[in-house]
């Protein structure tokens, strides 16, 4: 019989409570039969009750030693199963043995062990196949007949002394009950290793999912990161290599004017110390956003109200800014996507618009996060212009996306452009 080589979850501890649930009644049963012995002669033989208590103390001692399952591996659970499943036969035979059966009633009076052998099906169901159950709960069948055959042979003086019509039904009724409990026993078995089988299932399936929303998780961020990376490029681009490549320029000027029209070069270097200067101040502005984490420095209030103000001194632009004073605190991932998308939206006024005035507002509107970027520029065709490439909108929405939100832009010719970010609030959900 091939063993699985864990345990399934859960499957111990119900194990446990089983089993002290059955030494709870076992120690009922024999306390009662203490308690009555010395009034009338029991049909339950007290040394039976005693031996179906001893095995169940011996179990629940076992399933409470973790040592143990160190020790025996794959076969600690077997163990466990033999032992809850002997101790009640054992003692439903001796009790078939200390009890004066004179009809079929009687017979059926001698398995009140029965309930007690659905705690080791339970498990077996629990923990394998099919045909591992079908195989156990035709051996206990098969055990069970041995014992009848070992512990009641057919020569015993009350079953020859019975009526030969008796004696048929009483033999009958014997193997009646053991072949309605292996019946039993494979139907409650069946239907819980369905339930098993339905449970692995959708565990299996809850991992596959887990596992596939990490990997889009991890390239998302990966995506995001890229973005980010292609971001900081186009602007140092835009800043340091432009201002290199103007100043190279203005160098070569003076280098052919200084020997001859020295005061004509003059000019050109004054001109290349300034743009050196320009695009210091530029680097380093582009370097402090790379190092810099504004949200956790100023909260997202004020985050957005410098990085607006900053795009609005550096291109000229006139701000108008319309964020709540006090805003309490988003999740750290919608904060991050507000941010980024404002970012990027306000570089591609810079670059793009050719505008004058740009208008930032950030609202709470009913269950949505409502952030508006607005510019009064030159404006486009959005039937006429890839958006995904021309204003990074597929990073923007890729953002959106993260935090279910969406991002929609607006623009014509001549009349400016609107990009608006809507985030279901999370303070709705509570």
């Amino acid at each position: 019989m091939k063993q699985k080589s864990h345990i399934e979850p859960g499957l111990l501890p119900v194990f446990r409570l089983l089993t002290t649930i059955q030494l709870g009644l076992t120690a009922v049963a024999t306390l009662g039969s203490f308690r009555n012995v010395a009034l009338r002669p029991l049909p339950i033989n007290l040394y039976a009750v005693m031996l179906n208590l001893a095995a169940t103390l011996l179990l629940l001692g076992y399933l409470s030693w973790p040592k143990l399952q160190q020790w025996l591996g794959r076969w600690y659970l077997p163990v466990g199963i033999f032992i809850a499943t002997a101790g009640p036969m054992l003692a439903q035979q001796w009790m078939r043995t200390s009890t004066e059966i004179t009809d079929l009633k009687d017979v059926i009076s001698t398995w009140q062990q029965f309930p007690f052998l659905l705690i080791p099906l339970v498990i077996v169901a629990w923990q394998y196949k099919f045909g591992v159950v079908l195989l156990y709960c035709i051996g206990t069948g098969i055990f069970d007949l041995f014992l009848v055959h070992l512990m009641i042979p057919f020569e015993r003086a009350w079953l020859i002394s019975m009526p030969e019509s008796m004696r048929g039904i009483v033999l009958l009724g014997i193997g009646g009950v053991i072949v309605n409990r292996i019946v039993i026993f494979i139907v409650v078995g069946f239907m819980i290793t369905r339930l098993m089988k339905t449970q692995r299932e959708q565990r299996a399936a809850l991992l596959q999912s887990n596992a596939k929303l990490a990997h889009y998780a991890t390239t998302l961020e990966q995506l995001a990161t890229s973005r980010e990376r292609n971001r900081l490029s186009r602007e140092l681009h835009d800043t340091l290599a432009h201002t290199l490549s103007a100043l190279a320029v203005q160098l070569g000027a003076v280098d052919a004017l200084w020997d001859d029209t020295p005061a004509e070069a003059r000019p050109l270097l004054e001109r290349a110390l300034a743009m050196t200067r320009t695009g210091l101040t530029e680097t380093r502005r582009a370097l402090h956003d790379l190092r810099a984490s504004p949200l956790e420095d100023l909260g997202i209030a004020l985050a957005l109200r410098s990085l607006t103000e900053s795009v609005a001194a550096r291109n000229g632009l006139v701000a108008e800014i319309r964020v709540p004073e006090q805003l309490e605190a988003f999740p750290p991932a919608v904060e991050q996507c507000i941010y980024r998308v404002a970012q990027e939206t306000l570089e591609n006024v810079s670059r793009h618009a050719i505008a004058h005035h740009v208008a930032l507002r950030l609202e709470e509107t009913g269950d949505h996060i409502v952030l508006t970027v607005s510019d009064d520029g030159q404006g486009f065709d959005p039937a006429t212009v890839d958006l995904e490439q021309r204003l990074g909108l597929r990073g923007m929405r890729e953002r959106a996306e993260m935090v279910g939100g969406t991002l929609a832009v607006e623009s014509s010719v001549g009349k400016g452009t609107t990009v608006r970010l809507i985030i279901q609030n999370p303070k709705s959900k509570i």
